[in-house]
């Protein structure tokens, strides 16, 4: 579950910085004259507070996912045993890399489907018979700007980040395995039997 729970807050964080890169992008084309327009010897875009926006949302909206990181395999070692934190890391570990794979081959397909939209290669027969290319503007590049759109963080974001996940989560399980064998003999505070 918890790569699925990960994945979900790094797509969402991925949409929340870019909704403040675009916010910022639009501001600065209402206050720069002839930025929008192109115009030589006009003011240049503010490309550092871009850069700030850049950096400061992607570092603030992984403070989340990393406490799920950090956090579930020491609460389940702490509160349930040695046997409780040893599941999680297996389930967390067969579930990440299949998810891992998956997001990475998806998002990846999903980009080169609207790379050959745009290459014109995509065509379909109207009632007539004859061949239509469906390029930039049709109906098919549009699907495909929007896969493209879901693709790129799964490809770039989620995907990688979910390697992170399982060695970080590994590491964790690691350091306090000494902790959680002193709790109760490895039972945890809440004293969980182990078969």
């Amino acid at each position: 579950m918890l790569p699925y729970w990960f994945t979900a807050m790094t797509m969402k964080s991925v949409g929340v910085a870019a909704m403040e890169m675009v916010k910022e992008v639009k501001h600065q084309f209402a206050t720069i004259p002839g930025l929008l327009e192109g115009l030589p010897g006009h003011g240049p875009p503010d490309h550092a507070r871009c850069i700030k926006i850049s950096t400061d949302a992607s570092l603030r909206e992984m403070i989340a996912p990393g406490f799920l990181v950090i956090l579930s395999p020491i609460l389940a070692g702490t509160f349930f045993g040695t046997h409780a934190v040893s599941g999680l890391l297996v389930g967390s570990l067969t579930s990440g890399v299949q998810l891992a794979i998956s997001q990475s081959n998806t998002g990846g397909a999903w980009d080169n489907a609207k790379k050959y939209v745009e290459k014109g290669c995509v065509s379909i027969e109207d009632k007539d018979g004859k061949l239509i290319v469906q390029g930039k503007g049709s109906a098919i590049h549009k699907a495909a700007v929007i896969g493209d759109t879901v693709g790129d963080p799964l490809k770039d974001t989620s995907g990688p980040a979910l390697n992170i996940l399982m060695k970080l989560m590994a590491i964790i399980s690691l350091v306090f395995g000494d902790f959680f064998k002193g709790i109760n003999n490895g039972r945890g505070l809440l004293n969980v039997p182990q078969n």
